[in-house]
């Protein structure tokens, strides 16, 4: 990848996709410049990543050949005015945030632009991220995998139809939060039958990574792969009854339609 990758906002999110890319030395630093507002985030960003951090979104704006815009849903449309004259004509605009169409962002450039909408998610950070996009018809077939080729530098990616990306804050923009707390809960039950703190964090967060990376490679049925963990008469088949009690999948349910509920009403407000 020899293309210069610019990133308006350096926030989380955006940190943790610079991190992946040159954890994978899939770019140098040198080929990364980002924006920030806050003279705390140029600084640190600066000296995590050793990139260029600047104030100036029409710099990095004028610099880059891959764009993203790794802000919130209600910045866009100001930031795009800003910098829509800056940008180079073959320049790709990646949007990483919930809400924002296609068309939304050939709307605001008020010119013909090669658009990307994309959900990837913070495991990007240590290159077990899992990312969606979509592209316009401007963005060829070589550009295209050029972009798959940045995203499975931090993790895993997944080429969708526009309409679907609505979903995919949900299940996987936002789901790591949901594992977090679950990780939490776990550990918090292992503090109160007797287990050290930091223990208690290891055991549950090594046994989520284990679980996940059997139903990955296994090729079997979450359903199939719990079934066997749970022995007649079992102490794991009464966990698994009692969280059934609890609504523990329809809680998960309710949680990820709340989710792409905001997700939608984004998208509504965007288009207005």
């Amino acid at each position: 990848m020899k293309r210069k990758i610019g990133f308006i906002g350096c926030g989380k999110m955006a940190q943790a996709m610079i991190g992946g890319m040159l954890q994978s030395n899939t770019v140098q630093p040198e080929q990364i410049v980002a924006s920030a507002r806050s003279q705390e985030t140029i600084d640190q960003a600066s000296e995590k990543f050793q990139i260029q951090v600047t104030a100036n979104n029409m710099l990095v704006a004028e610099q880059a050949d891959i764009l993203f815009l790794a802000i919130k849903p209600n910045l866009h449309a100001q930031i795009i005015e800003e910098i829509k004259h800056s940008i180079k004509k073959d320049t790709i605009i990646i949007t990483i945030a919930a809400g924002i169409s296609l068309d939304f962002l050939e709307e605001s450039f008020n010119q013909p632009i090669k658009a990307v909408r994309s959900m990837p998610n913070t495991p990007s950070l240590v290159g077990e991220g899992m990312s969606a996009i979509c592209a316009n018809d401007f963005v060829t077939k070589d550009e295209l995998e050029n972009i798959i080729h940045v995203f499975s530098s931090f993790g895993e990616i997944e080429v969708i139809e526009e309409k679907l990306m609505n979903a995919i804050p949900a299940i996987s923009g936002s789901s790591p939060a949901y594992v977090y707390m679950f990780i939490e809960a776990l550990a918090d039950g292992g503090v109160k039958n007797g287990l050290p703190r930091e223990q208690s964090y290891h055991l549950a967060a090594q046994a989520v990574l284990g679980a996940a990376k059997m139903v990955l490679e296994s090729a079997k049925h979450p359903g199939e792969l719990k079934d066997e963990v749970c022995t007649p008469g079992g102490a794991t088949i009464e966990a698994v009854a009692e969280l059934e009690n609890k609504g523990f999948r329809s809680a998960i349910l309710s949680a990820m339609e709340s989710c792409t509920a905001k997700t939608n009403s984004l998208s509504q407000k965007n288009e207005r």
